[in-house]
């Protein structure tokens, strides 16, 4: 049998050949997820043999991320605010950068026992309504996503992180049919601009949908729509803290005053440093 330390050499050396950019991380991540271990496990027993049919399962699965294939639609899950996702072909793989607006809201609600009601404008996975109410045990959420799939597993998602009683997943188009007043609307929005799809990396193009991606012409358009929608859904006080594209934050700012809305600053910058969450409150 093949031990764990020789798998992970081999399926990194096939990793390094296509040019993957770390290639031995990669393949311990493929280890660690494929065969359910921790890292201390992993590394810990790196000589343990591995079974010829397990061993043979990581192999295929190496291959399909050598072909392109992201590392989370291989294994099906993805982490995001330390709290665990199953994807569906119709979610985004949560990203890293998508945590700066949870950041952002619990900057501008930094009481974690307000009952706060929560909209989130294209749910996906459920990743960033289910992070908001792990941080707000007092509040309840509403979910809104224009695809079927997608709606249902955020709500397997919210109920196997036991959030589902204080949480509500609708299919619908933005705010549409939505009655009723937010403390707290978020959305991580498609906002590529159509052109720009076929220049993506190949693990966005080929392999997230496109229903999540595309934003229009110039990128912009879930974010008109949200933006004429956001007066009638803030309370008095609410905000509203919204994902953005890079190099976006000047003209989202322009749409938000437009429709009434007052921007408050300048929008929160990632971890690379680029304007993420931009935040808007009824003028």
């Amino acid at each position: 049998m093949t031990s764990r330390a020789d798998l992970a050499r081999e399926i990194a050396a096939s990793f390094a050949a296509v040019g993957l950019e770390t290639p031995e991380r990669e393949a311990r991540a493929l280890l660690r997820v494929g065969l359910g271990l921790s890292d201390v496990d992993l590394l810990a027993r790196a000589d343990a043999a591995v079974p010829e049919a397990e061993a043979h399962r990581l192999r295929a699965l190496a291959a399909r991320r050598a072909a392109g294939e992201p590392l989370a639609r291989l294994v099906g899950r993805r982490e995001f605010w330390s709290l665990d996702f199953a994807l569906a072909p119709e979610t985004l793989v949560p990203r890293p950068e998508t945590e700066t607006l949870v950041e952002a809201a619990l900057a501008v609600f930094p009481d974690r026992a307000a009952p706060l009601a929560i909209l989130d404008l294209g749910t996906g996975s459920g990743a960033l309504l289910a992070a908001l109410l792990s941080e707000y045990p007092a509040a309840f959420g509403i979910g809104v996503d224009l695809s079927p799939g997608a709606a249902r597993q955020a709500r397997a998602n919210l109920e196997s992180l036991g959030l589902g009683a204080r949480a509500a997943i609708l299919v619908g188009t933005w705010a549409d049919a939505l009655a009723g007043r937010f403390d707290l609307v978020v959305s991580n929005p498609p906002y590529i601009p159509t052109m720009d799809i076929a220049v993506l990396d190949r693990e966005v193009r080929e392999h997230d949908p496109l229903l999540a991606l595309d934003g229009g012409p110039k990128g912009l358009d879930a974010y008109r729509a949200i933006a004429c929608a956001l007066p009638e859904l803030l309370r008095p006080g609410g905000r509203a803290v919204l994902e953005l594209g890079i190099g976006q934050e000047g003209d989202v700012a322009a749409l938000l005053t437009a429709a009434g809305l007052a921007p408050d600053g300048p929008a929160r910058r990632d971890l690379a440093g680029i304007a993420r969450a931009i935040v808007t409150r009824p003028a």
